[in-house]
């Protein structure tokens, strides 16, 4: 019964606020504290695409069987909006509309640079519903920050925070200064369809990193449609995406643009097994000989991808992929992904190296109440991608947008094991993190497939290509965080954290150890662990 009721605590505070919307940010931290209800042997939930769509059944079933004394009516109208309410919330018959405050100060100390860092965030969040078909949800940040050396140097280099957009002020200050914001439109109008429109991110996959379509580069605006016939999930995905290395920037018309499509299929074989089908196409909107804009024979939903790139004259970026999960035990899940960029199948059984025998991968298992220890969620994930995977002959058809990777933060060329352990008590989490990688960086302008932003025209050799090539360089990154959980309702929280990074190769090492302690909020995922 302890397990229900923290589960539940967590589950129903959040989704109540949700009770008739399906539109939220997906959350790393927050879907590990639902891992019993989404990864159960009993359910048939699609859980790759997320954030996951319960549908409105599905909230209210939740709601009734884990049923909390939550009532604070007879708390003081402060203490209610500090730990239990939104700041607003305007709730009638036909709609429903809750407005908050999110704040996320934080203060730390980058020891080994011997420099204090800050961040100074200043958001709000505005949701709800009209009637049981239409939802809503927006955000907008405000933000100033001082960052430990490694992200600054990451800043100056791609003028890009970390999941975010661009420094306001450029290289040329220590302190950054950055505006960041989101919005979805959701109309469910039966069990079957779900179309949304928004500025957000994506991501597909059970796993912590997603080597098809992750959440690590910043919002973009995008059309989805979710069909759902009992076992089978379509997803259809048109995204404009930008790029801030590709010249000539046009002060009428902003940093280039290109074009996505993706599709992804997936296929609950039986409650314990699914298999899914991915394919993704990147194109350019205008190149030298004009503006292509919105390619509308990508516009069909049903068509495979690859098929119409060949018809096109096969001038774009096509990509296919795999993911599967099977559900081992009651509290242990696994799961894969497999990613083809292009490979050339004589190549690929010679074992020559050959360059374009571009694919990722990713192998992992995930569960909770792991050594029979209640609400105690743990992940381990490996991960890796070849060289120049991901990577075309210009960026503007690269699988990045806005100067980072759709998928890896780490881009290509590395391998990566990461593994996660969450426990929850009460009002209290626990976080550990620890991520082990080796990778090869370029070197002496030569290009050995890490960089997706670079033109694979550069590579450096045509066979004996190898993950790690170039500069080899071995990465550890350590992360443990405390926390008290304030407001469910917004994901408040006071927050200890502690960070420890190398990154070391033949020439030399570069350490960070940062401490951090803030008062933060909101539900969404901004990766720093690269």
């Amino acid at each position: 019964m302890r397990k229900l009721y923290f589960v539940a605590f967590f589950l129903i505070l959040y989704i109540t606020s949700f009770a008739q919307s399906q539109t939220f940010q997906y959350d790393y931290n927050f879907y590990q504290r639902i891992n019993p209800i989404i990864y159960s042997i009993d359910s048939n939930i699609h859980t790759a695409l997320k954030p996951i769509n319960f549908g409105q059944k599905g909230y209210k079933a939740l709601d009734s069987v884990y049923q909390l004394n939550t009532d604070s009516t007879r708390r003081s109208f402060l203490h209610r909006k500090l730990f239990s309410e939104h700041l607003i919330q305007i709730e009638r018959e036909d709609f429903n509309v809750y407005i908050d405050f999110l704040p996320d100060f934080q203060v730390g100390k980058d020891f080994s640079n011997k420099s204090n860092t800050w961040l100074n965030t200043r958001g709000f969040q505005v949701q709800g519903n009209i009637g049981k078909k239409f939802s809503f949800y927006t955000n907008a940040f405000e933000n100033q920050s001082r960052f430990p050396t490694y992200l600054r140097n990451f800043i100056d280099s791609t003028n890009v925070i970390p999941g975010q957009v661009n420094d306001k002020f450029g290289r040329s200050r220590v302190v950054k200064d950055w505006a960041y914001a989101s919005a979805v439109l959701n109309y469910t109008p039966n069990k079957y369809f779900s179309f949304s429109l928004g500025q957000d991110k994506n991501f597909i996959g059970d796993g912590y990193r997603s080597m098809l379509l992750s959440d690590v580069a910043t919002n973009y605006p995008s059309f989805k449609i979710v069909t759902t016939l009992g076992n089978v999930q379509y997803t259809n995905i048109w995204a404009q995406l930008e790029d801030l290395t590709a010249a000539p920037f046009s002060y009428d018309n902003g940093f280039r643009k290109k074009w996505g499509a993706f599709h992804y299929l997936d296929w609950n074989v039986t409650k314990r097994f699914s298999l899914g089908f991915f394919e993704a196409i990147v194109w350019q909107d205008a190149d030298e000989a004009g503006k292509r804009g919105f390619d509308v024979s990508y516009l069909t939903p049903l068509i495979f991808l690859r098929t119409v790139e060949g018809y096109n004259g096969s001038p774009d970026n096509a990509l296919i992929g795999f993911n599967s999960k099977y559900k081992v035990a009651r509290n242990l899940t696994a799961y894969g992904q497999v990613l083809l960029d292009e490979f050339t199948a004589k190549e690929v059984f010679a074992g020559n190296g050959y360059w374009a025998n571009k694919f990722a991968g990713q192998l992992g298992v995930k569960g909770f109440d792991a050594f029979k220890v209640e609400d105690l969620n743990f992940l381990a994930e490996f991960n890796l991608a070849r060289p120049f995977t991901y990577s075309q002959r210009s960026s503007l058809l690269n699988y990045g947008h806005y100067n980072q990777p759709l998928a890896h933060p780490f881009g290509a060329n590395f391998k990566e094991f990461v593994s996660i352990w969450n426990y929850n008590l009460k009002r209290w989490q626990l976080r550990a993190q620890g991520n082990f990688a080796v990778y090869g960086l370029d070197q002496n302008g030569s290009n050995y497939g890490k960089n997706i932003f670079m033109s694979y025209n550069t590579r450096v050799a045509n066979y004996d290509n190898s993950i790690a090539q170039g500069l080899k360089t071995n990465f550890t990154y350590l992360d443990g965080r405390v926390s008290f959980l304030m407001n469910p309702k917004i994901n408040l929280r006071l927050e200890a954290g502690a960070v420890l990074r190398k990154e070391s190769n033949t020439l030399g090492s570069d350490k960070t150890t940062w401490f951090t302690l803030g008062l933060r909020s909101s539900f969404r995922n901004i990766y720093q662990d690269f």
